[in-house]
């Protein structure tokens, strides 16, 4: 389990024991076999005589500190490709979380957005595909008035459409006729927000409404058709959309709408036309996210996923190479691959390239553009050369030099859950070259927000943070998870707060089993759906010891009420309808239930969160204050649902070790700024 330091006194000592051992080998006398023995016995028992130190599990120094988490680090976005010119966002949390939209050019990059603009829109909340570019001016949203600008090439910004309450997202530029192509979405009232696909010009003109929501947009290759995706509510896009086509005028208008696909129960993802103007998308009728084209036929028919989760803008799986095949991004059991498909053979080859998880998928010519990582990798911009087999590392999200000897990889869990059924999810134990455990480690089971989402097996310096101070980490991809088909996505349908909460338990009693983890320490966390999950399982079973919920959801009720458009109606398919089936919000919310909930916890939450509002933290840090279970508060009064600032994510990570260490009776090696911890000497 562990990788150990040898000072060179030993290792001399070692390979001289060795070599003498070599030499005995080559008689057979007794007298020689005897030392022979002893001499291989001391070359071996040279091994544990090493430098490192025993320490309790969590109270090991590490060098990776949460200043080495924030430094230098930025989060890679959206990739945007002007014919053979490369552009794309990062999130830099230096500088106040500001999205930055840049090129590469000359082998270099290079800021073209500049302070104070920030391209960031926040369409549904969550946002995503900010910008588009077109013969180097770039179209984008900007963050603080949620306007749409133009940024032409010598760097002068210009309004195009600013109007207070409306916001643009997923931009499409139709050099035909000299226009946008854009979801827009304008709050009238806090209840009244409608979507629609409009057309920015001189003006902005609608071209179709009536639907909840709509997006990905797809311009046919000579400028005749537009396809695009819309769903209703109560539906979210993973549970069943809509793929339609519409032609258009000669000013950019859309007639002659025409359903092609999706409908009752079917998630259609990507539409997409070939250079030949073949219209291709993907669609999980099969009970997998398959590549289809017009007509209804399957590319290349697998238990794989070729589609995601619609929870932002932008996303992309795959593309069309020059000689008409499509590359591709697939998941099979929360692994990345990238393969590609001939639609004329149906046959599918995967390419050996090192990443186990990708996103914003690109392609011109035959290059290969994304942003990727791996267990050992942060993530990176690359460009794969597919006819020379060459790849290349365009931007890293971190300069990061870091001895292998502190990195935990992740081993696939595959575990037993209730009725009998198998749930997945990620186990890195500890990791520390430097020490060595004088008992067994806590765990963290980790749960991954959405909860229609997935975690991946990659290198998370958060990860790294707990694993490389002594703790074993659970990344958990339990029912409900997407990347294993759509049957295990549909386990949580009303059954949110029973099926995450039962898969956590299982998976962290299975690791019990197998002897990785201290039963007696063991914690839980996660952010947003991820939070209520982590208070649900401290509630509702009493397996865990702690908890820290980062902007989690402690009353159903409140969030049924209280939340944004895009995820209104989402409780209904995850728990029932509202209010109709009010006793069952209640039964399952923490809230009304922190007579069962006496699991020290630790609350995160962002002043700004439209998502889920500070109320939320409040009400359960006030609960469980009043009845005297230890519990710490921290309010970040200008954060949102989800932290983006350097000083509060570091600030997060401090306070929750610093509260571990209380809670489970170790001291960290990190000079930690104390928290106020209620109902704690």
């Amino acid at each position: 389990m562990y990788e150990l330091a040898y000072p060179p006194s030993h290792l001399l000592k070692y390979f001289y024991l060795r070599t003498l051992a070599v030499y005995f080998s080559k008689s057979a006398s007794p007298k020689k076999a005897t030392l022979l023995g002893l001499v291989q016995l001391l070359s071996e028992s040279t091994i544990w005589i090493v430098m490192t130190k025993a320490k309790p599990h969590g109270s090991w120094e590490s060098p990776i500190t949460t200043s080495t988490i924030v430094a230098s680090s930025v989060k890679l976005g959206d990739i945007i490709l002007d014919e053979t010119e490369l552009y794309w966002n990062e999130i830099r949390p230096e500088e106040k979380g500001r999205s930055v939209i840049v090129q590469w050019k000359n082998g270099k990059c290079q800021d073209i957005l500049q302070a104070p603009y920030n391209a960031r829109n926040r369409v549904h909340e969550y946002g995503g595909a900010s910008f588009t570019v077109h013969n180097g001016t770039v179209y984008f949203s900007n963050y603080s008035d949620q306007g749409f600008y133009r940024l032409d090439p010598q760097g002068t910004v210009h309004p195009i459409a600013v109007e207070k309450n409306k916001r643009y997202a997923n931009p499409l530029y139709d050099p035909a006729r000299n226009v946008i192509y854009a979801v827009e979405e304008e709050h009238r009232s806090e209840h009244d927000v409608v979507n629609r696909l409009v057309k920015i010009g001189s003006d902005v003109e609608i071209i179709a409404e009536g639907e909840d929501f709509y997006s990905m947009p797809a311009l046919h290759p000579n400028g005749t058709h537009l396809a695009f995706l819309s769903w209703n509510q109560p539906n979210m896009p993973w549970d069943e959309t809509t793929l339609s086509v519409g032609k258009l005028t000669k000013h950019g208008m859309l007639s002659e709408i025409e359903e092609i696909a999706g409908g009752e129960s079917e998630s259609i993802f990507q539409p997409m036309w070939s250079k030949k103007g073949t219209l291709y998308y993907v669609s999980d009728r099969s009970g997998w996210w398959n590549i289809y084209q017009e007509g209804g036929e399957c590319l290349y028919p697998m238990e794989g996923e070729f589609g995601q989760p619609l929870w932002v803008f932008g996303m992309n799986n795959y593309g069309f190479l020059e000689d008409g095949r499509i590359a591709t991004v697939y998941t099979i059991q929360g692994n990345d691959f990238v393969g590609m498909i001939d639609p004329e053979t149906k046959s599918l080859e995967t390419l050996d390239l090192p990443f186990t998880s990708y996103q914003s998928f690109k392609i011109a010519g035959n290059a290969l553009y994304f942003t990727a990582a791996s267990p050992s990798a942060t993530q990176i911009l690359a460009c794969y050369d597919i006819d020379y087999n060459k790849l290349q590392c365009i931007r890293k999200s971190k300069e990061l030099t870091l001895d292998s000897g502190y990195i935990s990889l992740p081993e696939t869990i595959a575990f037993p859950t209730e009725d009998e059924k198998t749930a997945y999810g990620f186990f890195y134990p500890p990791k520390n070259k430097n020490c060595r455990g004088t008992d067994l480690p806590p765990l963290i089971v980790k749960i991954h927000g959405g909860p229609s989402a997935k975690t991946t097996p990659v290198l998370n310096l958060e990860i790294q943070f707990w694993t490389s101070r002594g703790f074993a980490y659970f990344d958990i991809n339990y029912g409900g998870s997407t990347g294993y088909g759509r049957e295990y996505r549909e386990r949580l349908k009303r059954n949110w707060g029973v099926v995450d909460v039962a898969d956590c338990v299982n998976g962290a009693l299975y690791l019990v089993k197998q002897g990785k983890v201290d039963p007696n320490r063991m914690s839980i966390k996660g952010g947003s759906a991820g939070g209520y999950t982590t208070l649900a399982a401290l509630t509702y079973r009493d397996v865990f010891k702690a908890g820290a919920s980062y902007y989690g959801v402690s009353d159903l009720e409140a969030l049924a009420r209280g939340t944004h458009k895009f995820e209104a109606h989402y409780l209904e398919g995850l728990v029932g309808s509202y209010p109709s089936e009010k006793n069952r919000y209640r039964e399952l919310s923490p809230i009304h239930h922190t007579e069962k909930l006496s699991s020290p916890v630790i609350l995160f939450q962002g002043g700004e969160d439209k998502v889920v509002h500070p109320h939320q933290s409040e009400k359960i840090f006030k609960a469980l204050k009043q009845k005297h279970t230890p519990v710490a508060y921290i309010l970040f009064e200008k954060e949102q649902h989800g932290f983006r600032m350097a000083e509060n994510i570091k600030k997060a990570l401090d306070s929750e070790l610093y509260f571990y260490g209380k809670i489970f009776q170790f001291e960290p090696s990190d000079a930690l700024e104390p928290i106020k911890i209620h109902n704690v000497n």
